[in-house]
């Protein structure tokens, strides 16, 4: 299909553009370096006539992207799953998410759908803070990704938003793909993953009817990502005592980029995709007077719950509620022995922090958070639940 000419300068490359596009990468000397690193016994020039074969985006997935994403996860994990058994991978449906890792958290996604038989992968909502060279901008769009113009002013925003919206609807009901999104601007640094109310009311921009029919056409589907070890819970620590002690600290594009390569290459442990249900027949349920001040808090802490109450935990967010409370109300969950492991991770990562006035009960305080908060919510969850059957 022909996408309309407003959607240019933020959608995905069509296919009829992707061969001036793997040109002006195969020219690109940083585009080189990077390949080089990521396939070391590929000679360049094999993976340049590879990659001019590709003819679809998808294409360019299932020949580079996935295997790249398969061999990663041999390396740095213990293995990566997904739960779909609420969801058919017949439909298409905006996947929205935690947000743990800046690149893997959609691309695992994309692994996990093609490998429990969906027929295509995710369109990538991407801020274009990440978008640190112009080679990046071309290989994220190729990887069929859309692009959120974050750096604007209010109204620019506003047109930024309406526009990603109507965008978004067309990908879901036009073009028949998936989407992905965080349900928050950048990633939840301590894992209080919330979902920011702003990503509903841009959703509910686009689209016919009223606000829940508007997100009913979306097909939204709440999904939990659950990580045994984030590698960079030390950066995200680094960060909070930055801020913390450093007045008006603000990341540069190059702590992106470091970001984004610790979070690719750093050991994970084990990795659980799990989709909730689609939240079309709760949208559905909500009362036709709900205020327009309470319905977008009310959409968002539904998609919290679906998240929330699907995380897989693993032993360190119960020592590390553990260790935070100064208690063992959580020791049914892990051994002894887990609980070293975990200290001595710990003590690894805080090693790696080298900042002036470097505070070490605070940035353990903080890594501590990261792991015990997708079990306090999940836990809190679950309580309420046990509570209504009573």
């Amino acid at each position: 299909m022909k996408i309309p000419e407003k959607y240019d300068s933020i959608r995905p490359y069509e296919p009829e553009e992707l061969p001036e596009v793997y040109g002006r990468l195969i020219a690109d000397e940083q585009f080189k370096t990077v390949v080089g690193k990521i396939f070391p016994h590929v000679p360049f020039e094999a993976l340049a006539a590879k990659l001019m074969l590709c003819k679809t985006n998808l294409e360019f997935q299932i020949a580079f992207c996935y295997p790249f994403l398969k061999d990663l996860l041999s390396k740095a994990s213990k293995g990566c799953d997904i739960d779909i058994s609420a969801i058919d991978n017949r439909r298409r449906y905006t996947f929205v998410s935690n947000h743990r890792d800046i690149v893997l958290d959609s691309a695992l996604l994309d692994v996990m759908l093609i490998d429990s038989g969906f027929k295509t992968t995710c369109e990538i909502a991407i801020g274009d803070n990440l978008l640190a060279a112009p080679w990046i901008e071309d290989i994220v769009r190729v990887n069929k990704s859309f692009i959120v113009k974050r750096s604007a002013g209010i109204r620019e925003m506003l047109v930024n938003s309406r526009t990603m919206a109507e965008y978004m609807h067309l990908v879901i009901n036009e073009k028949h793909d998936n989407i992905w999104i965080a349900q928050r601007e950048g990633r939840a640094k301590d894992s209080d993953d919330r979902t920011q109310e702003s990503i509903v009311k841009m959703m509910a921009m686009g689209g016919e009817g009223s606000v829940t029919e508007r997100l009913q056409q979306l097909h939204i589907v709440p999904v939990a990502i659950s990580y045994e070890y984030d590698p960079c819970d030390w950066l995200k620590a680094q960060e909070f005592q930055l801020k913390r002690d450093v007045e008006g600290w603000k990341k540069t594009k190059a702590d992106d980029v470091l970001s984004m390569q610790t979070g690719i290459m750093g050991y994970k442990g084990r990795i659980h995709y799990h989709c909730a249900p689609c939240i079309d027949d709760f949208l559905a349920s909500i009362p036709e007077d709900t205020p327009k001040t309470d319905i977008f808090r009310i959409i968002a802490e539904n998609i919290d719950k679906g998240i929330h109450a699907n995380y897989r935990l693993y032993a360190n967010n119960y020592i590390a509620i553990d260790m935070l409370e100064g208690g063992n109300r959580m020791a049914e969950h892990y051994t002894p022995e887990d609980k070293a492991k975990f200290e001595m991770y710990l003590a690894g990562q805080l090693d790696k922090i080298v900042i002036p006035n470097k505070d070490e009960a605070f940035l353990k305080d903080c890594m501590l958070k990261m792991y015990a908060n997708p079990a306090i919510n999940k836990l809190r969850i679950k309580k309420r639940s046990t509570t209504k059957v009573n």
